[in-house]
């Protein structure tokens, strides 16, 4: 009698094992990222694009993965990747996910053996490059490919007793981790070559950090068939030295990501509309579900394209230009902000002594005010910007506080607003702050001290007073 599959199991276990590794390197593939664009930071996206997955196995409870459930158990986990995407290199992992997610319902029975694992990774490679519009040699879309090669040739050249349905779970976590080794290798050999491919990556001294995501998520996976430490990644790669927040050919600000559920979604017809707004373009998933990525300067008309045809969530906008400064700063050891705070500031300011007032204090500005008014959308990307696992945001206007609270509501970080009507206000009601402490606390004691406080202010008038007490361009307050 053969030994049942206990694929859900192991697949529970590789895959958190890999996000392990992932999360314990994350920094290192932010570090690494410049190409195509500034696209947010690569490992934090990767991340959470894994972390998703792993969420919706830990949802499972214990199903076996086998016979018909198996459509249902990996169409959910391809579903969670999509719509756990964030940035390019996030979203081109999940489509990775989905093809080989594909692969596997499309054999329900079958052992998960090195056979289907090859057809796996080579449909995973398909659907990555399917879902780039301009595929580029040198990046995880080669990584993924050399891995799928290797493994194809391996298995030409395999002794196929050994893949017998009578292996012990025990066997085939050691078939499954020596098959994966070697894809590893083809991973790295594939990471290596891409500064002769890229002329980014040869300037910058740098390896694709997406790539070398891959290769750090698969070490995990062997990691998690072997129950022992990942393999060593033989080559530390410097970071990346940016000092501009402008890369390759993007001149756009904000990497937004939106999912899209409806009817009848032709992901086809949207291409072309974003692209008018933006660039990196991507647009994946099925009929019923869209996963959206742009670079552009206004997300909310990227959002207002598809608010006709489905229902628009998971909002998530980067500020590109404040990460590679932040990143920037971080790698040269001069960041006014302290790492590791439980709770972070975003205020909005405006002007270069009120913004540098802001900034020395630790404090991430959003470019606005009274009379230029953040979007929701700024401000999320400020919110997630921040470095902090907790953030308070200080408004500092009147007519930005509804904005700051709708982005507190949409954060996946949590966030509080203390509405705050200026800048001075802000500033004065800041020395309350305590970042060691979380979001709600800074909330109460910020919003204490600001109610304490009397505020006011000089503006040229826009125009003569009717009483005749000033005329336009006098100093009022």
């Amino acid at each position: 009698m053969p030994v049942p599959d206990e694929s859900l199991v192991r697949f529970r276990r590789v895959v958190a094992a890999a996000l392990a590794e992932l999360e314990n390197r994350r920094q290192e593939v932010n570090d690494l990222n410049v190409f195509p664009v500034a696209d947010g930071d690569t490992g934090d996206n990767m991340a959470l694009t894994l972390r998703a997955v792993v969420d919706e196995l830990n949802g499972l409870n214990g199903q076996p993965l086998d016979g018909s459930g198996r459509d249902e158990i990996v169409s959910a986990v391809a579903r969670a990747a999509l719509l756990g995407a964030r940035g390019n290199s996030g979203v081109i992992l999940s489509q990775i996910v989905r093809g080989a997610a594909e692969e596997l319902a499309s054999r329900p029975g079958e052992l998960v053996d090195p056979i289907l694992v090859s057809a796996a990774l080579a449909r995973a490679a398909d659907a990555a490059y399917a879902s780039v519009r301009d595929p580029a040699e040198g990046t995880m879309l080669s990584a993924v490919r050399a891995m799928a090669a290797r493994v194809a040739h391996d298995l030409a050249h395999m002794d196929t007793r050994r893949l017998g349905l009578d292996a012990t779970a025990e066997e085939q976590d050691e078939l499954l981790a020596d098959v994966l080794e070697n894809a590893l290798e083809a991973g790295k050999e594939a990471v290596e070559r891409g500064p002769e491919q890229l002329a980014i990556l040869r300037e910058s001294g740098v390896v694709d950090a997406g790539a070398y995501g891959l290769t750090v998520i698969l070490a995990g996976c062997l990691a998690g068939l072997r129950g022992s430490a990942a393999p060593q990644l033989e080559h530390q790669y410097a970071p990346a030295a940016l000092h501009r927040p402008e890369h390759e050919s993007s001149s756009f600000r904000y990497c937004t990501n939106f999912a899209v559920t409806g009817e009848s979604l032709e992901a086809g017809r949207f291409t072309a509309l974003l692209e008018d707004i933006g660039d990196s373009v991507l647009v994946v998933g099925d009929d019923r579900t869209l996963r959206v990525h742009v670079h552009t300067d206004e997300p909310d008309r990227a959002v207002a394209l598809f608010d006709t045809v489905g229902e628009v969530s998971r909002f998530d906008v980067a500020d590109m230009h404040e990460q590679v400064a932040d990143r920037s700063a971080r790698l040269s050891g001069e960041s006014a902000i302290t790492d590791g705070s439980t709770c972070a500031v975003v205020a909005v300011a405006s002007g270069p002594g009120v913004k540098r007032l802001y900034e020395e204090l630790g404090v991430l500005v959003v470019d606005g005010g009274a009379t230029m008014n953040p979007s929701t959308y700024e401000l999320l990307a400020g919110i997630h910007a921040a470095p902090g696992a907790q953030v308070l945001v200080l408004p500092n206007s009147p007519n930005v506080i509804l904005a700051a609270e709708r982005a507190a509501e949409l954060s996946e970080k949590p966030a509080r607003v203390v509405p705050t009507t200026a800048p001075q206000e802000g500033l004065a009601a800041l020395l309350a702050f305590d970042p060691t402490k979380g979001s709600d606390a800074n909330a109460s004691a910020v919003h204490a001290a600001a109610e304490a406080l009397r505020v006011g202010g000089v503006a040229p008038a826009g125009r003569d007073d009717a009483r005749g007490r000033f005329t336009a361009g006098d100093a009022v307050g």
